[in-house]
């Protein structure tokens, strides 16, 4: 990744949006957790970059440093060159001014060093060829002198480029070490906010259980009273059945109408005769009918209410840590009914429900299958959402309404 994509990069921020009616979706806490994975491997390639960029300007600076080295160590030995071609230049000319200096033999000469004219000439000859050797030395010391100045140009140049390699590599690596820092600092906004939403999740959901729990107490005891009402008027009609058939045996019979004079006197009814039997109790009033389908198990809301704030553990089926499924086994199983822990086998048990239709202790299935809840009324559903979550109430909106299924009635 190079930097300036990761500094274009800094912009990417997603808003933090919550609903103020505490139906935000799951991935509310699971996108932020997401983005923050996302930015740590992030950073974690800005930081490999980082390591190699840094690797790269230490091995600039030691190769700059050898470079300055290389050349200070060539500028002595040009100096020395320089004096060394000096001296030999000197003593080439000395050499050269004395050979022709000498070339003509004065008696002086020859009386003082040569014995014959041969033998100066010999002498002569011998001056030429040191003088020659001079002159090759002299041609080696500027040899020498100019391939040390082309080297110094050349070490010159290659400290110029190691010095621009070296600002290079600093300025990447000020670029890379400003973008780590903004990502590092981008990461803990990330997690700030999910310590606020998760904050504010366990208020909301502390709020949804407390105004759930109030709700099918309420509900509960309507359901009681209702039952009560239901009882008595199942009594009031018995008793009144018994006064009817009461009242019916123990009024005396009608006196019977004077026979005709030609007619001869009715005889006496029999000794053996039974009063009339009772009339049928009046047939009791059926239950308040819940919709096209009927039954259904409404105390699973408030069995599986008692387990808000159990945390979320895989496979779970225990109060020690529920799954989605497991709770729904869980709470069904204290009802006598025993459930698969797994959600496409459980969607397949009870009844279809339409969505108008639904009444507490329904199940509630989400994203393909994958996810089941326990319907306790107002659009609301009991759970266990995910990893690092615990049960908790979740209305039917946003994510939970664009992923919803069905429901069925157990």
């Amino acid at each position: 990744m190079r930097p300036r994509s990761l500094l274009a990069a800094l912009a990417l921020t997603a808003p933090l949006a919550v609903a103020a009616s505490g139906a935000a979706s799951p991935p509310a806490v699971a996108e932020k957790q997401g983005e923050a994975a996302h930015v740590l491997a992030e950073i974690g390639a800005i930081d490999r970059q980082l390591s190699h960029t840094v690797d790269a300007y230490d091995g600039a600076r030691v190769q700059l440093a050898a470079v300055g080295a290389q050349l200070r160590r060539n500028r002595a030995e040009l100096v020395r060159a320089r004096r060394t071609l000096r001296l030999a230049q000197a003593r080439l000319e000395r050499r050269i001014v004395l050979i022709y200096t000498s070339e003509q033999p004065t008696a002086l000469d020859i009386l003082l060093g040569a014995s014959s004219l041969s033998d100066l000439v010999d002498r002569l000859d011998a001056a030429r060829e040191v003088a020659a050797q001079d002159d090759e030395i002299a041609s080696e010391a500027a040899a020498a002198k100019a391939d040390l100045e082309r080297r110094e140009a050349r070490l010159e140049q290659a400290k110029r480029e190691q010095q621009q390699t070296v600002a290079r590599l600093a300025a990447t690596r000020t670029r890379i070490e400003s973008a780590l820092a903004r990502r590092r600092q981008l990461l803990s906004s990330i997690r700030a906010q999910i310590v606020q939403i998760r904050a504010r999740e366990r208020a909301r959901e502390r709020r949804l259980a407390a105004e759930a729990r109030a709700r099918l107490r309420h509900e509960r005891l309507l359901a009681l009273a209702a039952e009560r009402e239901r009882a008595q008027a199942r009594a009031r009609a018995r008793a009144a059945a018994a006064a009817s058939h009461t009242t019916s045996a123990s009024s005396p019979p009608a006196p019977p109408s004077p026979p005709p004079a030609s007619a001869s006197p009715p005889s006496p009814p029999p000794a053996s005769s039974s009063p009339p039997p009772p009339a049928p109790p009046p047939p009791t009033p059926p239950p308040p009918s819940s919709g096209p389908v009927g039954g259904g198990h409404p105390e699973a809301a408030a069995i599986a209410a008692r387990y808000l704030g159990v945390p979320y553990r895989w496979g779970g089926a225990s109060p020690s840590g529920f799954d989605c499924s497991g709770l729904v086994m869980y709470v069904y199983a204290q009802l006598g009914i025993a459930l698969p822990h797994y959600t496409v086998a459980q969607y397949q048990r009870g009844v279809a429900v339409s969505r108008s239709q639904l009444q507490p202790g329904d199940l509630v299935f989400f994203d393909g299958l994958a996810h089941v809840g326990i319907y306790i009324g107002n659009n609301q559903f009991i759970h266990a959402p995910h990893t690092g979550d615990v049960v908790k109430v979740s209305s039917i909106t946003g994510w939970y309404a664009q992923t919803y299924v069905g429901a069925r009635r157990i």
